[in-house]
């Protein structure tokens, strides 16, 4: 049940034609009253012989009876009720009650106020009701209407349980302003599949992320085609932003400017300054990745990925503000992800980014310091250009989706546990979508790894199971029956022919987190193996490989694992 509070509105008549016309796109049925102030309150919708102005009347008399220098210039308030799509359709008894308890706990009219304001309830479709009030009491005082956007959605959680519908998270007022129906409306007939205020919140994400400076964020944002209007001091400052889609405008033929405020609470440009601030202190990626001879996309995505593991040992701190600043972090590691990434996996990863966006705000207050590796990450994600999604692109985007998946569920984990209903339900929604980007983007990787692995010498696959079996003797028989066995004796096989300890390599991975609730703990070690051969240098003299060279592919370079391929028959 959401209850959506409008702007209130100087036109009683004006709104009481909506409610009961046909709707923009003749969306409204049977329109009719189900609940008002005075039972005897006429019905335009059902009553042949009442009027829209009688009722306007009827609502305005308060109003009306005040002297002109003392009515309100705004008085119409309106507020809309909405059942979520899998509830059961309620009955206009039903929604009259509801209508009832939302005006009493609003102070529009609150339960025995015989002086309260005058209400009439409209329905119009089966999911929802509108409720219009004028906003002077019956006694000439106006209503106290402290907070009532809140206390309508607590009302609407208890409505929610006694009527047995869909539980929705309760917010904590750090969530975006959702868009309104008249914006709705509107993309529709732009053919937008949503509105401009969440486009434009999508796109100043899309810009902020990684962004080290606040000319480099009006260039991106530029560049993503968007219209853009800076509020100037007298000294010459900026002083604050507004966006605007290019041919959306108003009656005048204006454009329609957002501030970034109005966008999104941390979208203001004093709260972007802060993400400028320490851009100097930002770590570079580790020498190993730039000597790995890797491509821009490969190291970006394998430095996100050492990145986003001091991510993971944060959140297991008990500091709340160094995680609230992490999560900012992987907000703009996603949105960085989803701009250079191709096909199938960009459409995912641009709804992990849209969900995840609610993830990243709380009122706890974040340490900027702790999300600079992540903001530097996301920064080599966007310049080092497009990942092809095969070979080492396609290994290495799978590499940090994986660890970015156990990020993003961690973080869901974390706002449950401090009662952030709304932004836990966003983290599991954004890992719904991170897992099927993985899975697109590894099944190519781990089958090149798998039939690489089937390849090898008897000998040499004997080796590695022993390997394994010694270093992980709990997990072996698990893991001997695991579809992605044969990938990580691949991964194994390139180390050692690359000169690594496989056995202090594999140890080293397997203690960097628990594997016991990996669904596959394989892939896990797979992508923690092949990240561990790019930034640890191999042992002094590789050693040479026991297997036949006319087996097995040419060695791998120094540092880094390659993706195996399969030999050719």
């Amino acid at each position: 049940m959401i209850p959506s509070i409008h702007k209130r509105g100087s036109k009683t008549i004006g709104l009481i034609r909506y409610l009961f016309g046909p709707g923009t796109h003749e969306e409204h049925i049977d329109p009719h009253l189900v609940a008002a102030f005075d039972p005897l309150t006429p019905d335009p919708g059902r009553d042949l012989s009442a009027t829209y102005e009688q009722l306007q009347r009827l609502l305005d008399q308060p109003v009306n009876a005040l002297p002109k220098n003392r009515r309100p210039d705004k008085h119409v308030w309106h507020i809309s009720v909405r059942a979520s799509p899998e509830d059961p359709v309620l009955s206009d008894e039903d929604w009259a009650a509801i209508a009832r308890r939302t005006v009493a706990a609003t102070g529009i009219a609150p339960e025995g106020d015989e002086q309260a304001c005058r209400w009439a309830a409209v329905r119009h479709a089966d999911d929802h009701i509108h409720i219009i009030a004028t906003l002077v009491r019956d006694d000439g005082r106006r209503p106290r209407l402290h907070n009532e956007a809140r206390r309508a959605q607590t009302e609407a959680r208890r409505i929610e349980a006694d009527y047995g519908l869909r539980r929705i998270a309760p917010g904590d007022g750090t969530a975006a302003k959702r868009p309104t129906s008249v914006e709705r409306h509107k993309a529709e007939r732009r053919g937008q599949d949503r509105t401009s205020r969440e486009l434009l919140r999508e796109r100043v994400h899309r810009a902020l992320s990684g962004a080290m400076s606040e000319v480099e964020f009006f260039d991106r944002l530029a560049a993503e085609g968007v219209r853009i209007k800076k509020r100037i001091a007298p000294s010459g400052d900026v002083l604050g932003y507004s966006v605007a889609m290019v041919g959306d405008r108003n009656a005048d033929q204006e454009p329609i400017w957002f501030s970034g405020s109005k966008l999104a609470p941390d979208l203001s440009l004093p709260r972007i300054r802060n993400r400028f601030a320490g851009a100097s202190d930002m770590p570079e990626p580790p020498a190993a990745l730039e000597r790995s001879g890797a491509s821009a996309p490969v190291r970006a995505r394998h430095f996100a990925a050492k990145a986003t593991d001091w991510v993971l040992a944060s959140m297991a701190s008990d500091d709340d503000s160094a995680a609230a600043a992490q999560l900012i972090g992987v907000g703009e590691v996603l949105d960085a992800l989803a701009q250079t990434s191709l096909g199938p996996t960009q459409a995912e990863l641009r709804e992990a980014a849209r969900h995840f966006e609610r993830a990243t705000r709380s009122h706890i207050r974040a340490k900027n310091e702790e999300m600079y590796a992540l903001r530097r990450a996301a920064n080599q994600i966007v310049h080092s250009g497009l990942a092809l999604g095969r070979g080492q692109d396609g290994a290495a985007t799978a590499l940090v989706l994986d660890v970015m998946f156990l990020a993003v569920i961690t973080a869901a984990r974390w706002h449950a546990a401090r009662g952030h209903a709304q932004q836990a339900e966003a983290a599991q929604r954004a890992a719904d979508r991170l897992r099927t980007a993985y899975q697109a983007t590894a099944a190519g990787p781990l089958a090149a790894m798998r039939a690489y692995g089937q390849r090898l010498p008897a000998s040499a696959r004997s080796r590695h199971a022993a390997t394994i079996r010694a270093v992980l003797p709990h997990l072996a028989d698990r893991l001997d029956v695991e579809p992605g066995r044969d990938a990580l004796t691949a991964v194994l096989d390139q180390a050692e022919r690359a000169g690594h300890d496989t056995a202090a390599l594999l140890t080293q991975a397997a203690s960097s987190r628990e594997l016991d609730s990996a669904e596959s703990i394989s892939e896990v070690l797979v992508w923690r193996l092949h990240h561990l051969g790019y930034i640890t240098p191999p042992a002094p003299g590789p050693q040479r490989p026991r297997s036949s060279p006319a087996t097995v592919p040419a060695p791998a370079a120094a540092v880094r694992l390659e993706t195996p391929r399969p030999r050719r028959r």
